[in-house]
């Protein structure tokens, strides 16, 4: 399984790699760009049976990474010819088009031009052709596509004119993870400054009028002293659970969201939430939040100050949240992409000239 340590598809990769070793699998995570951190590598190690792999290549959505991309292919072929798996989970698209031996699924996380468009406006850039080239190639050559949301997969769709088949898994995270602690009177939000996808520029618009005070978790944020909106810096998965654990409100007015790992895990820590109008998050969270113009700071603040108000109204929402959350759980997740891999290795089993696979067993574990 192919991951990098940038942002949320390393913790779904761990993740799901526990649902997976849960069922008997073992996984070999093969992380692309910047090296993993201390903590994240310790997550890897809890995991039993998973094996972490890094080289240091470019990441498909950089700047002009493609020397990097085609070097990464043929690191990715060595590990396939030494470790000789079942199946290879891409969560990337490029990598699709390889001389695989084995079936290939793809996870359709993001993308840059879909992000180009929710979080810049405007026409994609000339430079972007090769990309949409080679995203296309691997949308292409995979066996299968998944996607996180319906909203996802039909910007696949649209951007890429995608029409093979593909599905729809979401994202899960494990409840054991989170808690909750007492509520505190501050809102919480997360990501990193520099993508606007995340919209936290509205927010700091928002901040002075708000009752409580904000932080956001994330890198690249800064604020003077004294400001209602304060940043913690990058934290581990640990401590920004504790602080999930006490935050009421999580404010997300994401302009672009395929899917959203950090409001399902401030759901499940008891926090309400206040989510951007996106078809994503309302296809995943319904009446279980409530959503907000993504360009409208006064909006964000009215939201914002009536949940702070009504503490009654606060808890039923968040309860909602919770109730939600869990229905996405790993569990879940792991069901379904390991009915997903047993198909696929199925199919393939009678070309197949090489090692018999053993089965994923199912699990009717919950968390």
């Amino acid at each position: 399984m192919t991951t990098d340590a940038v942002g949320g598809v390393y913790s779904y990769a761990i993740t799901l790699a526990r649902e997976l070793s849960r069922r008997g699998a073992e996984v070999t995570l093969a992380c692309m760009g910047p090296e993993p951190k201390p903590d994240q590598r310790a997550d890897a190690e809890a995991v039993p049976g998973l094996r972490l792999e890094h080289a240091p290549y470019s990441l498909e959505w950089m700047e002009e990474p493609w020397v990097d991309v085609d070097r990464a292919g043929q690191w990715l072929l060595r590990l396939e010819r030494d470790l000789q798996p079942d199946l290879v989970h891409l969560n990337g698209y490029c990598h699709a088009a390889l001389p695989w031996a084995v079936p290939t699924v793809v996870v359709a996380h993001s993308c840059v031009l879909s992000w180009w468009r929710a979080a810049l406006g405007g026409d994609i850039p000339e430079r972007y052709r090769t990309y949409r080239e080679r995203v296309s190639s691997g949308l292409l050559h995979a066996r299968a596509v998944v996607a996180p949301s319906a909203s996802m997969l039909q910007s696949l769709r649209d951007e890429y004119r995608f029409a093979g088949e593909a599905t729809v898994i979401f994202n899960g995270v494990s409840a054991s993870d989170y808690f909750r602690r007492p509520k505190q009177p501050f809102y919480l939000a997360a990501g990193r400054m520099w993508d606007r996808a995340k919209n936290l520029e509205l927010i700091v618009s928002a901040g002075e009028l708000l009752p409580w005070p904000v932080w956001i978790v994330g890198e690249g944020f800064s604020a003077p002293g004294g400001s209602r909106v304060q940043g913690t810096g990058r934290l581990t998965r640990a401590a920004l659970a504790r602080l999930m654990s006490e935050a009421s409100v999580f404010l997300h007015p994401a302009r672009y969201e395929p899917f959203g790992l950090a409001p399902l895990e401030a759901a499940l820590s008891g926090a309400a939430l206040v989510l951007g109008r996106l078809d994503s998050l309302l296809e995943i969270w319904g009446r279980s939040a409530l959503y907000v113009s993504t360009e409208d700071p006064h909006e964000l603040a009215r939201v914002a100050q009536r949940l702070a108000d009504d503490p009654m109204f606060r808890h039923s929402l968040a309860s909602k949240a919770e109730f939600r959350a869990r229905e996405l759980s790993s569990t879940a997740m792991g069901h379904a992409y390991t009915a997903l891999y047993s198909r696929l290795i199925a199919e393939a089993r009678p070309q197949s000239t090489g090692k018999q696979a053993a089965p994923i067993a199912a699990t009717s574990e919950t968390n």
